[in-house]
């Protein structure tokens, strides 16, 4: 009996942002995997299917999960928030297949954090950019604060996840001390989008400066734009150097 497990980017909220495939794959399941506050983003969508759940930093846990159950011939899907290959649990459950025979994967893309908010937004991400994570719970803050000094060296336009929690409060500000030292100016449009796609979404446009003093919470992606970048009304636009 085949035993595939689907890894499916279910986009920054509830069913409507769902690609047809990850409808498909979500359709072919009778089980779905995940952590609880993804899976109640779905219930209503599909409200037949067997949820089971883990919670967060339980994600190895989630992950040996789906294989128990495809190996006892369940048909799963394992949700991951945004596109389950963008900080997400697809490069996991490869890393745990090499132990488990028999059972293919596949991996369906989402709507990542960066690409929907970058919608709400306006254009921030319009010409070259970068992804960075302000969690240092898998990567050392010395890495992060390097790649945010090559996202600023190199001019990219910057979307940047997990800006903050209880226990990493004042990771934000590090990041922009960072990003003002490698060169960034005061005044560089930024901006912030909170619970893309979801109930509350809020939206704020401003300058680095500001950026650095904001309140922001693990539902927030932050933008941190190029040298190019502009606020155009209420909206951050990139420019990616049209001749009008």
């Amino acid at each position: 009996m085949e035993k595939t497990i689907y890894i499916v980017g279910t986009g920054p909220g509830g069913a409507e942002f769902l690609t047809g495939q990850a409808r498909a794959a979500l359709d072919a399941s009778d089980v779905v995997v995940g952590y609880r506050v993804y899976t109640e983003l779905l219930k209503s969508a599909y409200p037949d299917k067997e949820y089971r759940t883990t919670g967060m930093t339980q994600e190895l846990e989630r992950c040996r999960l789906c294989f128990d159950l495809a190996e006892q011939g369940r048909r799963v899907a394992l949700i991951c928030s945004g596109d389950a290959g963008v900080y997400g649990l697809a490069s996991p459950m490869f890393e745990l297949a090499a132990e488990r025979e028999g059972v293919e994967l596949c991996v369906v893309p989402g709507i990542t954090a960066a690409n929907s908010g970058a919608a709400v937004l306006g254009a921030p991400l319009n010409n070259d950019y970068c992804v960075v994570s302000l969690s240092d719970l898998l990567t050392p803050w010395e890495t992060i604060e390097k790649r945010l000094r090559a996202a600023i060296l190199g001019d990219f336009a910057t979307a940047i996840y997990n800006p903050s929690s209880r226990r990493r409060a004042d990771h934000l500000r590090r990041a922009c001390d960072v990003m003002l030292a490698s060169g960034a100016e005061l005044g560089r449009a930024c901006g912030t989008v909170e619970n893309i796609g979801r109930v509350g979404t809020a939206t704020w446009v401003g300058p680095l400066s500001e950026l650095r003093e904001r309140a922001v919470n693990m539902f927030t992606t932050v933008f941190v734009g190029a040298s190019s970048t502009v606020v155009l009304g209420d909206k951050l636009v990139t420019k990616r150097g049209y001749r009008r």
